[in-house]
């Protein structure tokens, strides 16, 4: 027997539909989940709708239970919290995280899901995705007690590794942004709210996430001698500009990639994807981080919210999206 379902695609770089989907019974050694919460991340999913996802990338960027091809129509999305209807005994009723896009009800693996820890609220746990990034980008940066550190663009991803940060002991971490609006995520996590103009250099870490030359640029000037950007800025089909001339050399500065894909290297031979999706939903037990979710709808409002998505008027950090 097949369940009806519905799910979100993206159609165009004008918006998406939502379109009928059958799911399958779930197998023994699979799970049949009803969605409570789904969330848009913003830079990647605007970056899929409007079809900038370069050719030599395509693999790369599929989502786990991507649908169709890039550039469209593609069902994408990779931050999902629902209720397990059906499966294994000790899921059946749990509520879980899956990189599943945005759809009523799916069936997947056992193994695909994590189950959201009771003092974390399901509202909460969609943004394990992104506090899953945060995590890798933090086993790459490794920064030490005591450093001063800018997180340089403050969207879902750079927010979510100043809080991170902010819990170091000894460590002074700045948010730097353009947006006067992100001073009051930087109050929510107590940590200093900085333009790019007013920010403090001389910096043993600079996490750049803001996705522009003129970030990364920056990010290099506050850098002090012999420190690191950790670039987490995911650019598409953008060229990239990177100051490399002046005082780069003599300074003996550092750029390095991080990317979630993989688990960082510093932890690969002891960490798998479940530990680090498993530490991601345990860290946000921290109510802190509902600074991160600034605007919300329903599920049956998704084509006109990534119409809004489109158009550059949905504005603010996380949106969450709720089902029946």
């Amino acid at each position: 027997m097949t369940r009806a379902a519905q799910a979100f695609w993206f159609t165009s770089a004008e918006g998406g539909e939502l379109r009928s989907a059958e799911v399958a019974a779930p197998q023994a050694d699979e799970v049949l989940v009803r969605t409570r919460f789904s969330a848009l991340s913003r830079g990647t999913e605007s970056l899929v709708q409007r079809g900038g996802v370069p050719e030599s990338q395509h693999d790369i960027m599929r989502a786990p239970y991507q649908e169709g091809d890039f550039p469209w129509p593609v069902k994408y999305g990779y931050l999902n919290v629902g209720e397990v209807l059906s499966g294994p005994p000790e899921l059946t009723g749990r509520t879980v995280f899956c990189l599943y896009p945005h759809q009523t009800e799916y069936v997947v693996p056992a193994s695909a899901v994590t189950v959201v820890p009771d003092d974390v609220p399901a509202a909460r746990a969609v943004l394990a995705g992104t506090i899953e990034t945060a995590v890798n980008a933090l086993w790459d940066a490794a920064p030490l007690v005591g450093d001063r550190i800018a997180v340089v663009g403050a969207g879902m991803v750079g927010c979510s590794v100043a809080r991170l940060l902010s819990r170091f002991p000894g460590v002074a971490v700045q948010l730097v942004d353009p947006d006067p609006d992100r001073a009051e995520v930087a109050d929510a996590f107590g940590i200093r709210y900085a333009t790019p103009e007013t920010a403090s250099g001389d910096l043993d870490l600079v996490v750049h996430a803001s996705a522009t030359d003129a970030g990364l640029a920056r990010s290099l000037e506050l850098l002090g001698r012999e420190g690191t950007v950790v670039e987490l800025s995911w650019y598409g089909d953008r060229q990239v500009s990177i100051p490399l001339g002046e005082n780069f050399h003599s300074r003996r500065l550092t750029v390095r990639s991080s990317q979630v894909g993989t688990v960082s290297p510093a932890r690969a031979a002891r960490r798998g994807y479940g530990d680090r999706m498993a530490l991601a939903l345990r860290l946000l037990a921290d109510p802190a981080f509902d600074a991160l979710i600034t605007s919300e709808s329903t599920f049956a409002e998704l084509p006109d919210v990534a119409a809004r998505l489109a158009d550059g008027t949905l504005h603010g950090l996380a949106h969450r999206i709720t089902y029946p």
